[in-house]
């Protein structure tokens, strides 16, 4: 019995050990059409076996981007795109430089503060006044994301004014968006995310069962 452990190690295990032999067996190939032809079976068996990269209009490239990836870019064939460039591929990314920017806050973020500057030069007037409460609905829904158990809509009132240095301050007569409104709205959010997710991947399966079908697998 042959282990994994003992196996030489996939290079995208997504498409299983198989198609890394037959692209293994592809390179030993000398006659160039048969290594051509075969290359074509293994990017359609490859679609098959990956079929989520269906919904991207590049997938037939980037298939054949992963047939020279697994192949450590030694199999010779004739590709309809440009093979990748392996330094590029391979190449670290420049690490990603963190902000030193003082946030007061940092449930809100840096964007809320950069939206209340932009919302201090407004001039007086009922759109500066919606624009305000708005501000103050998303801030308190942002609050709420840190602790769902309770906000008071003073507090959020409190560091509305603070952010602002005192130059946004919410009229007496506004009431923010109740609590229970804006969980339930985020509940129904990510419960719709989670219905289309099933829907993404039932249909997913459905073709994968096609072709299957198609192929006399089934």
């Amino acid at each position: 019995m042959e282990y994994n452990t003992i196996r030489n190690s996939l290079t995208m295990p997504e498409y299983g050990r198989n198609i890394q032999k037959m692209i293994k067996y592809a390179i030993s190939i000398e006659d160039r059409i048969k290594r051509n032809k075969l290359a074509n079976v293994i990017v359609n068996i490859m679609s098959q076996r990956n079929p989520k990269m269906k919904d991207a209009g590049d997938f037939r490239q980037k298939l054949w981007d992963h047939l020279f990836i697994i192949s450590e870019f030694k199999l010779d064939v004739d590709s309809p795109f440009t093979m990748p460039d392996k330094n590029v591929l391979y190449n670290k990314p420049q690490p990603v430089r963190y902000s030193n920017e003082n946030i007061k806050y940092k449930y809100y973020g840096k964007n809320i503060e950069n939206i209340i500057d932009k919302a201090i030069q407004y001039d007086e007037g009922p759109e500066k006044e919606a624009l305000i409460k708005t501000i103050a609905n998303h801030i308190k829904k942002l609050y709420l994301t840190w602790n769902r158990e309770s906000v008071n809509d003073d507090l959020i009132c409190d560091h509305l004014k603070e952010l602002s240095k005192g130059k946004l301050i919410l009229s007496e007569n506004i009431r923010l968006n109740e609590t229970s409104d804006i969980l339930a709205r985020s509940r129904k959010k990510k419960y719709n995310s989670k219905q289309r997710d099933n829907y993404t991947n039932g249909r997913a399966r459905g073709r994968k069962r096609d072709n299957y079908k198609s192929n006399g697998t089934l």
